[in-house]
């Protein structure tokens, strides 16, 4: 007999993976990552963004914080000109989330202009803002002095909580990169414009087309 107010048999919990724009990912068992951002395109596909140069299309992506659990994704399309990889995920599997370690994405949001503060979140490096300083020498991209380190590559950079870029690199190998977030004498960013890429796959009429973010 079950007691009044119990139900008889437990609800299953949600045992999908957590994942969000922030989260560490590992690509191909050994390349660290962050991923940019997850959603959906109009289709309904979970879909994901980190850095070309962290893997190609075929491409395996797991999470770094639950690599126990094996793949999740799958990168199905990208640009190494604008470097940008799009990841098609299994909605079985994971379960994607706008905050990721109080680092929260509420919304896409224009390229920003001279003096804007942005903010980056990284696997690496963790979370870190600085001012934008306008456009990089290469078409798409955005200088801003926020710090990255090896494995920050594809981390999403919002202002006022809403995305705009991703981490691309470092600008100069004659200035030190960051050693912590608080110290802001360190190389600028080079982030790619999170507009660019959309555009990009709009014109080329990819998945990952009218992607939205997952909402906050």
């Amino acid at each position: 007999m079950v007691s009044a107010g119990l139900s008889a048999a437990p609800a299953s919990a949600d045992d999908r993976v957590p994942l969000g724009g922030g989260s560490g990912i590992v690509v191909n068992g050994d390349s660290l990552c962050t991923l940019t951002t997850i959603g959906t395109d109009p289709k309904g596909e979970l879909i994901g963004f980190t850095s070309a140069h962290c893997g190609g299309p075929g491409a395996q992506v797991a999470a770094e914080a639950a690599k126990e659990r094996g793949v999740l994704g799958t990168m199905v399309s990208g640009n190494d000109g604008l470097d940008y990889a799009v990841i098609q995920f299994d909605r079985a599997k994971v379960a994607p989330v706008a905050n990721v370690a109080g680092f929260v994405i509420t919304g896409i949001g224009p390229d920003p202009a001279f003096g804007q503060v942005a903010c980056k979140q990284g696997r690496t490096t963790g979370n870190s803002c600085g001012v934008t300083w306008g456009p990089g020498q290469d078409p798409g991209t955005i200088l801003m002095q926020v710090c990255g380190q090896p494995g920050d590559s594809g981390g999403p950079v919002t202002v006022d909580n809403r995305l705009v870029g991703m981490i691309h690199g470092a600008f100069s190998e004659n200035l030190p990169i960051c050693v912590t977030k608080y110290i802001p004498l360190h190389t600028p960013a080079v982030v790619q414009s999170f507009n660019a890429i959309l555009a990009d796959l709009q014109s080329k009429g990819r998945m990952g087309a009218g992607f939205v973010p997952v909402p906050a």
